[in-house]
């Protein structure tokens, strides 16, 4: 055995004092970079000079905080992604608040496993998971669990669904003959089609259903695939309806799709990551009606409800059916009638992990501190700025919006006269780059009916009407320049 190692070394700050003084300044840099965060670029390429600082052998020896801190100042904060700035409008992502910041500082420093146990942390995140089973109209008897985020969630769901519907044993006996099929929309978010694929059931599983022009799931087209699975041999399982699609932020018609799976003997999930936390707005809340029908709900907290990440939920109706899915207790886990290691229903029994992050903290504290309605008004004044975005867009002739308002999600290109599809589709895919390379603004794009589109998921708090008439005023400005 080594005769160098000293028995009373640690981890801990050699200084104390020196550490804490540093901690300080950091949490005053951090305010400053969130309060200042509209005087900083969004978005900007990094330098090589920076690059190679990224390709440094593994250290070995020892630095001083103070160096580390003064390397993460120097390289890592002036190249954000951006989506703490009030003008990203790419990938569906909110902005974070500074009771979630306090939240996961505090999870980090007690820093418990939430796979199981007797102590406060699991009590926190039962307590989150009552509330959003409140808010998503869910019984008191349903269970929960969060998850890294909406794929995890759906994954979870589906799980559930398969084992349920499967008509045997899953767990027990694996997949027999399968003849098992899934459907959703042909917008259904693509980490449905993971889960599938992973599960075991393959792509082919997955039956993808037209939509119609608000992109929603088309009803009739969804009953005549069922029919006509059945009548061949398969064996419908569950239909994914989808409350805010990543596109075009379109909710299907879930209380149509209830009834569907209530007649048909069907598991319904709904991949709500996007939209089923809007059940906090006035405005939307109507418009998710029948949600509160579903066996399962995916939801993801780092999005509207602007978490920082990692925050996804799921829940399930039936607790011992999502017990039954998930469940396995060796000898090494096996509770007791006292101490640590009792209590019921451990969180490592709900999912694959017995090794969880406290993400019930942050949730936890900013909604003690902000309340479900404050939230509420955050995502109507989201949805009344995409109808404000749109009202810009059709004031200008040279501005096309190219798919109905789905919550907050607005979907545009800039079109001047005598250009040709595939022109078009170049020009604004030059002006969407353009628009970020200038640090103006990050919005997102897809492509719909072959039509490359600029795509704006505004599902920030911060971001103000005056956001939006810069936008305008930029992409009819780099337009213009290109052509």
């Amino acid at each position: 055995m080594s005769n160098s190692i000293n028995d009373n070394e640690s981890l801990d700050p050699e200084n104390w004092e020196e550490s804490k003084a540093l901690m300080h300044k950091m949490v005053d840099d951090a305010f400053d970079y969130v309060k200042n965060v509209r005087d900083r670029k969004i978005w900007q390429d990094m330098p090589e000079s920076v690059l190679e600082q990224f390709k440094t052998d593994l250290p070995k020896a020892p630095s001083k905080a103070e160096s580390v801190y003064e390397d993460l100042q120097e390289n890592v904060l002036p190249y954000p992604m951006g989506n703490i700035h009030p003008r990203f409008w790419a990938w569906y992502m909110g902005n974070g608040t500074i009771s979630g910041v306090m939240g996961d500082f505090w999870a980090s420093i007690i820093n418990p496993n939430l796979g199981g146990g007797n102590h406060a942390g699991h009590q926190v995140e039962l307590q989150v998971i009552n509330w959003i089973k409140e808010i998503i109209e869910f019984p008191k008897t349903a269970s929960g669990l969060l998850v890294s985020g909406g794929s995890m969630a759906n994954f979870a769901g589906l799980a559930v669904a398969r084992n349920v519907k499967a008509g045997y044993d899953i767990r027990k006996e694996g997949l027999k003959e399968n003849n098992l099929v899934f459907y959703g929309s042909s917008e259904v978010h693509s980490c449905n089609t993971k889960a599938i694929e992973l599960l075991g059931l393959g792509t082919k599983s997955l039956k993808k259903i037209e939509v119609n022009d608000d992109y929603t799931i088309n009803i009739d087209a969804l009953k005549e695939q069922i029919k006509t699975d059945k009548a061949n041999g398969l064996k419908p399982v569950c239909v994914i309806g989808t409350s805010g699609t990543v596109n075009t932020g379109a909710i299907d018609n879930l209380n149509a799709i209830a009834d569907i799976c209530k007649a048909e003997n069907l598991w319904f999930h709904v991949d709500g990551a996007i939209g089923a936390i809007a059940m906090l707005s006035d405005i939307v809340k109507p418009q998710l009606k029948g949600i509160e029908r579903a066996d399962s709900v995916a939801l993801d907290l780092h999005k509207w409800l602007h978490m920082p990440f990692e925050a996804g939920c799921v829940l399930v109706k039936d607790s011992k059916e999502h017990k039954d899915t998930f469940s396995l207790i060796p000898e090494y886990l096996a509770k007791n009638t006292r101490g640590l290691a009792s209590g019921e229903n451990w969180f490592s029994e709900y999912g694959l992990q017995l090794s969880r992050r406290f993400r019930a903290l942050k949730v936890w504290m900013s909604l003690k501190e902000h309340g479900s309605e404050k939230f509420g008004r955050m995502i109507t004044k989201n949805v009344n700025q995409a109808f404000y975005l749109k009202d810009l867009i059709n004031k200008h002739q040279d501005l096309e919006l190219l798919a109905p308002i789905g919550l907050d999600i607005v979907c545009f290109r800039y079109k001047p006269k005598n250009l040709s599809l595939e022109d078009l589709n170049a020009l604004n895919k030059e002006i969407k780059l353009q628009l970020e390379e200038r640090a103006i603004a990050l919005p997102g794009y897809t492509t719909l009916k072959g039509m490359y589109c600029i795509r704006c998921a505004i599902s920030s708090h911060r971001v103000t009407n005056a956001d939006f008439d810069v936008l305008i005023t930029e992409v009819l400005n780099i337009g213009r320049e290109i052509i």
